[in-house]
């Protein structure tokens, strides 16, 4: 193969076999690269702009499985990349080819971009012949690794540690959340530092979420197919390096990891923790007729799960083309070596893994106790940190929501699926809805895990928004290019008269009605709440439930669009998670039961018919019931210690009837009058309206009530009447900071 010419010996020394990656040590810098199948590997350097080989140097040490070699008069800044050799025997599962440029699985940064080449790939990609060997270099089209000195001020940084039971996930995209931001100034809409901008983190901070996740800033790879519709990887779930911030979201993108820094610093203080969502479970390097980019070149057959039985194909439990071998002990280091980066030297609070089922499957298939997720929970770093599975893959039994172990909470889609059949009106979803409403007990009551292991969510990046629920029966994705054939067709969704945009004032109503209804129900429900951003402003993708390609106004949060119906919904978001705050009957560590506890007399949650009595188990199976009273009882037991709580008792009303029901208020000890803190019916700002125990409320057909008892006094704790006058001043807050929340709308 022509190239630069060897450097015999040289100036290279042995080095150490760690750690693995590119590291600066101040006088130079030590390679080491994980092969445990290759013959020989090659450090490449390249100029300063990355597009000339100027050196080539043999790694001169062979450890462990590991090449390595160091190289003093290296710098950070020095570009580079491996060619590994080895066999090509690609139904042996082994595909080195030296004539591929490979970037480090470590490389804390990359530079320049992918152009899709033949080059790429390391058969022959136009004859389809994978077993086929390709002499072309790929160095002129691939991505080079870059030496980075990873000193950074932080200041007085600390991390918020957010208390599980208290946490808000928002969930984000770093471009569009700020790409037509009108008060972030141009040059940083769509970066790192936009999204850390003073207006970004005031809205954020008064809105009252906690937590923003991120969808994936790993490097990641833009997709040939796309490209040649004219479209873009927008989501990101395409990661070519573990280590790499994508350049794509700094505003000066050599050095995208000190901008993310910066973002994390700033998040972190106005008091929101970083969520990263990352995807370990495949790369972008697809199945055998995909491109030679980094970890194919540099050991497939470790890197990937190949068919035991016929090893030039991959496993494909992604759906993605690759799975990732986690199983394999350099495979789990790398992987968690990974994400002690991220939690440590770029500071973020916790991950949220991307099919992650795939992240608990050994060879045999998932297990709760397998090596990543055990690792997880002994890691001194990883266990102090966020740990959030998208708890499905493609794979056979992939579908594991509950099945993860203790100290991972999980995205129920169960709450989503549930929550909005019952909005919808559909039959026999009552007891559906009251295990959703009480921390889905069902699924995750076991081996002393909490209501907070379940992560609510009405709507993710993935599917209808908010407003696009009760706005469209049918996905409308033709924009991405397939014909509306991609994304899922079971939205669960109901457009009430007209598909899509109207100005029938009418229909429009009972819209922002309906996600009133669901915002206050994912709110008020245990677990730990997730908030899809721009749902809180009835943001729309035009139907599309499928937008991963669409980096454009579909995606974008269009802040300029918010009129007056809108704003209030927002005003209306932000009051309900000032109460959600104001209320810790809403986040108790305890999943609730319905028995009568006869020591402390006292239930901690009853189920009423709207006539005030208890729920039988023929209403429960009614299969045409719609609503439903809900009273969360203050004075039950709070934590294993036993004794009476002392926290203000809550009533709900829920009537997805489309008509008017009549709602008997019950009666319970320690008070007689009920006070009325939401009615979904009424979007404006509300007074704390009275009522007394007996009397007939008119529940709005689609409506939902919050009502909280205010204690009579007497034999009343101390504790109680602390616990209410608390929710009142949170609610006369939320009456008054509607108006400072709306000053850091756009307007």
């Amino acid at each position: 193969m022509a190239g630069p010419h060897v450097m015999q010996r040289a100036r290279i020394r042995e080095g150490q076999p760690f750690p693995l990656g590119a590291t600066w040590d101040g006088l130079g810098v030590n390679f080491a690269l994980f092969s445990a199948h290759a013959t020989k590997v090659e450090l490449c350097l390249f100029d300063d702009a990355g597009e000339t080989e100027i050196e080539r140097i043999p790694l001169p040490e062979y450890t462990n499985e590991i090449w390595h070699g160091y190289l003093p008069d290296a710098r950070p800044g020095t570009i580079y990349g491996y060619r590994v050799h080895g066999p090509y025997e690609p139904e042996a599962g082994h595909r080195f080819n030296p004539n591929k440029l490979l970037i480090d699985p470590y490389a804390k940064a990359l530079v320049g971009s992918i152009e899709w080449n033949p080059a790429l790939f390391g058969y022959r990609m136009e004859s389809g012949d994978d077993l086929s060997f390709d002499e072309r270099d790929s160095a002129p089209y691939i991505r080079k690794s870059r030496v980075i000195d990873p000193a950074f001020t932080w200041g007085r940084d600390q991390k918020p540690n957010v208390p599980w039971d208290k946490t808000i996930i928002y969930e984000a995209h770093v471009k569009g959340f700020t790409k037509r931001h009108p008060a972030v100034p141009e040059r940083l809409r769509g970066t790192y530092a936009g999204l850390g901008s003073p207006a970004v983190l005031d809205y954020i901070r008064s809105l009252g979420v906690t937590s923003v996740e991120l969808l994936p800033v790993h490097s990641f790879v833009q997709d040939d197919y796309l490209r040649q519709k004219d479209l873009w990887n927008y989501w990101g779930y395409n990661t070519i390096s573990f280590f790499a911030p994508a350049r794509r979201y700094a505003a000066v993108p050599d050095f995208a990891f000190s901008e993310f820094k910066e973002m994390v610093a700033r998040l972190h203080g106005a008091g929101l923790e970083v969520i990263l969502d990352v995807v370990y479970n495949h790369t972008a390097e697809g199945n055998e007729r995909g491109p030679t980019l980094s970890f194919k070149g540099i050991d497939n057959a470790s890197y990937y799960r190949l068919l035991p039985d016929q090893k030039r194909y991959y496993i494909n439990d992604t759906g993605t083309g690759n799975t990732f071998n986690l199983s394999h002990p350099r495979v789990l280091q790398l992987v968690t070596d990974s994400l002690r980066y991220w939690a440590t030297e770029m500071r973020v609070d916790g991950f949220r893994f991307d099919l992650a089922t795939i992240l608990g499957r050994e060879s045999y298939g998932f297990d709760e106790g397998g090596g990543f997720l055990d690792t997880c929970l002994q890691d001194p770093v990883l266990n102090s940190v966020k740990l959030i599975a998208e708890p499905w893959d493609c794979g056979p039994g992939g579908y594991q929501v509950g099945g993860f172990p203790p100290g991972w909470a999980e995205w129920n889609d169960r709450f989503r699926d549930d929550v909005r059949a019952y909005w919808r009106g559909d039959d026999g979803l009552l007891p559906d809805l009251a295990a959703r409403l009480t921390g889905s007990a069902d699924k995750f009551n076991k081996r002393g895990r909490k209501p907070w292991a379940s992560v609510n969510f009405i709507t993710a990046h993935d599917g209808f928004t908010l407003a696009d629920t009760v706005s469209y029966n049918d996905k409308h994705n033709e924009a991405n290019g397939e014909d509306n054939r991609d994304g899922h067709s079971h939205n669960l969704s109901y457009n009430y008269g007209v598909e899509g945009p109207t100005a029938d004032a009418g229909i429009r109503a009972v819209r922002f009605r309906q996600m009133r209804n669901l915002l206050a129900t994912l709110f008020l429900s245990r677990g730990t709440p997730m908030l899809l951003a721009g749902d809180e402003f009835a943001r729309t993708q035009q139907g599309n439930n499928n937008a991963y390609c669409q980096d454009n106004a579909i995606s974008w949060l269009d802040w300029e669009a918010i009129g007056p119906e809108e704003r209030d919904l927002a005003e209306f978001t932000q009051r309900l998670i000032l109460l959600r705050k104001a209320l810790p009957i809403l986040v108790r560590g305890r999943f609730l039961t319905g028995r009568y506890d006869e020591e402390l007399g006292v239930k901690d949650v009853a189920w009423l018919t709207p006539d005030g009595t208890e729920m039988t188990p023929e209403h429960w199976s009614d299969g045409h019931a719609r609503s439903l009273a809900v009273l969360l009882d203050g004075r039950a037991q709070e934590t294993g210690i036993k004794q009476q709580g002392s926290e203000a008792t809550l009533l709900l009303l829920v009537n997805a009837y489309h008509d008017v029901v009549r709602f008997r208020l019950p009666k319970t000890a320690g008070g007689h009058e009920w006070v009325r803190l939401i009615d979904t019916n009424l979007p404006e700002t509300q007074d704390a309206a009275s009522l007394t125990a007996g009397d007939i409320y008119d529940v709005t057909g689609r409506s939902m009530l919050v009502l909280v008892l205010r204690p009579d006094g007497g034999e009343a704790s101390s504790g109680v009447e602390h616990s209410f006058t608390h929710v009142m001043q949170a609610f006369e807050r939320a009456n008054a900071e509607h108006v400072a929340f709306g000053s850091v709308l756009p307007s």
